[in-house]
């Protein structure tokens, strides 16, 4: 019997991290015999994560463009330069079969130096909009796995699979997942309740807006679970109260999507991919700072299929207030927006994936 060898990329964010995760799981119940090794970047989240999951992970010194001038952008060449030399001697040694990247910082340098070594390769792209580690590596990588259609303009046809993002098992099957839920809110008030999402870091402007308008939430007989981000908790953790939960992140997500009555969240793709599962009424608010404004056409793929809202930053004013009314007011609106995003899940995505690695491997690099 073979021992198959994974080596696995993707951190920076929860985004890059679970859908890697979830990889690295399924590839578990599906080779009988097996070894996965992590790559991430060594100043990010990831090594932390991964080893929670029971796997093992090397880091590397990489990190990314910072948007301003900024010292430690004259150190990314040498950075790397570094990486590269370092992912040349984790893959000699390992001697990997298959080498994935799900993005991220250090997913660049490892796929295309496994590529460069003939190793077979696969990226999985989250977003609507392809990411510039992405393309560069798509033209030496076997296979790209996508969540959105018409991808083709980033990358060579020949190479798609349009098969979803992976999800974390816990959200695939929230119920299995659900026999022991956590009780968020020791009240037995009949309050709906509103989950704020701003990602595994946090976003400040929906933190500064949520701060300001606890009274209209409340006012709104909301209980209120808020994420706020590991960068925030200490500046908001000063709202924890009876009715309203403050946390710098949520473990068990499965619990918090099963007590979520109505949900505001950033517009990452991995999200999405989960919220369209979970099937909750949804207000996307997306960042406007990140490369091609990507989570904006992250949830517009979303609204257009009139599954979602989306309000802008810009517009966390009264248009925020008209928006979210009729989500929390109008039943049968918010029970149309339920059933529109159920209609967009792919659950299967992992295994997909998964099966398409496995496909690859046992036809000698043919798909």
């Amino acid at each position: 019997m073979k021992n198959y060898k994974f080596l696995i990329s993707g951190g920076g964010t929860g985004g890059h991290i679970y859908p890697a995760l979830s990889i690295a799981d399924e590839l578990t119940k599906t080779f009988n015999s097996l070894e996965i090794l992590f790559v991430g970047s060594n100043s990010r989240m990831e090594m932390q994560k991964v080893p929670k999951h029971g796997y093992k992970i090397k880091g590397l010194w990489i990190s990314g463009i910072k948007r301003k001038l900024h010292f430690s952008n004259f150190l990314i060449p040498i950075k790397i330069f570094h990486s590269l030399i370092k992912s040349y001697f984790i893959i000699k040694k390992f001697k990997p079969d298959f080498v994935i990247g799900t993005g991220g910082f250090a997913s660049g340098p490892l796929l295309f130096i496994a590529s460069k070594l003939n190793i077979p390769t696969l990226i999985q792209e989250q977003n609507s909009y392809a990411g510039i580690t992405n393309k560069i590596l798509s033209k030496s990588v076997d296979l790209i796995c996508v969540a959105y259609k018409n991808m083709n303009k980033y990358f060579p046809k020949n190479k798609i699979l349009y098969t979803g993002n992976p999800v974390r098992n816990q959200i695939n099957d929230l119920k299995h997942y659900n026999n022991d839920p956590y009780d968020f809110f020791e009240t037995e008030d009949s309050n709906k309740v509103l989950l704020i999402l701003g990602g595994s870091l946090g976003a400040r402007k929906i933190n500064e807006f949520v701060s300001e308008n606890l009274n209209f939430f409340q006012s709104n007989k909301l209980n209120i679970i808020w994420q706020c981000g590991n960068n925030y908790f200490n500046t908001y953790k000063k709202f924890n109260s009876q009715n309203v939960k403050v946390l710098a992140f949520i473990e068990n997500m499965n619990n918090a999507y099963n007590t979520a009555d109505f949900i505001i969240s950033r517009s990452g793709a991995s999200v999405i991919s989960e919220l369209c599962i979970v099937g909750k009424p949804v207000l996307f608010i997306p960042s406007p700072n990140l490369a091609e404004d990507h989570q904006t056409k992250n949830a517009l793929k979303i609204v257009e299929n009139k599954a979602a809202v989306m309000v802008k930053e810009k517009d966390l004013n009264q248009r925020f207030f008209h928006e979210f009314k009729k989500i929390i007011n109008d039943s049968s609106f918010s029970t149309k927006l339920s059933e529109s995003i159920k209609l967009l899940a792919k659950p299967n995505a992992t295994k997909e994936i998964v099966k398409n690695v496995k496909f690859f491997l046992n036809n000698d690099r043919k798909i």
